[in-house]
């Protein structure tokens, strides 16, 4: 009888220790597994964070590209040509002449202010969505390119300096794409930040596309890249012969 109880309880013992190797195995292999997860998370973190950087850094330089691009057509067709105007008007000898002159010296120095401020992307933190999409569409307008219409509702758009950079360049993107590719005669540009939506929709009545063998020239693929770093949505609706809409979803 009592071998018997000495066996049951060495049998016991013996249970007892298997279960709590397995218990502390169990717990090694998740505190493992928990750590290995949260690496991950951390790298995966690092290389979003990086991309978003990056993105950054692409975008700055494509802006500041476009601007020294602007800066070099405003220098050439519109400064150069006051100045040559100022030039002609000081070489006469009346009153008249070089008052008008005085004018023109003061306007080019305006321009070149102008331009000197659009050199820097810090004009972004002091410009709001909205009166940027005033800003293209009022270019557009001047060109006569085509008519515009913007339409407003709910609160103005609040971003970040660097999120509010990436949705400049793609609003930017859209309307050139609309410019070179669409030929249409009218642009219209939704901004609709209440509850429910935070959206802004472009839509122009041009020739339209097959979305479904899209050039990869529109750079359909880059913008939808570029909404995802803002943890946002890109949409793209167009038809031949009957326009496109595009909606870009912002996080609420």
């Amino acid at each position: 009888m009592d071998n018997t109880s000495g066996s049951d309880l060495f049998v016991i013992i013996l249970l007892g220790f298997f279960l709590m190797l397995l218990m502390v195995s169990f717990i090694v292999i998740m505190v493992i597994y928990h750590r290995q997860r949260q690496l991950e998370n951390r790298q995966k973190m690092a290389s979003l964070q990086a991309e978003f950087e990056n993105t950054i850094l692409n975008v700055e330089k494509e802006i500041q590209e476009d601007t020294l691009s602007h800066v070099g057509r405003e220098l050439h067709d519109n400064i150069g040509q006051m100045l040559s105007l100022a030039k002609i008007n000081f070489a006469r000898s009346n009153p008249e002449s070089i008052s008008e002159g005085r004018s023109i010296i003061n306007q080019v120095i305006k321009e070149i202010r102008s331009l000197s401020k659009s050199l820097n992307v810090d004009w972004v933190e002091s410009i709001s969505i909205e009166d940027f999409i005033k800003r293209e569409l009022e270019k557009l307008e001047v060109a006569e390119f085509c008519k515009t219409n913007l339409t407003i509702k709910g609160e103005p758009l609040d971003l970040p300096q660097d999120k509010k950079l990436i949705l400049i360049r793609i609003i930017q993107e859209v309307l050139n794409n609309a410019i070179k590719h669409a030929s249409p005669t009218k642009i219209s540009i939704l901004i609709n930040n209440d509850q429910i939506h935070k959206l802004i929709q472009i839509q122009d009545d041009g020739v339209g596309f097959d979305t479904h063998a899209q050039s990869e020239g529109l750079g359909m693929s880059n913008l939808k890249k570029r909404m995802k770093m803002l943890e946002g949505e890109f949409q793209v609706h167009s038809e031949m012969d009957k326009g496109t809409l595009i909606k870009l979803y912002l996080p609420k």
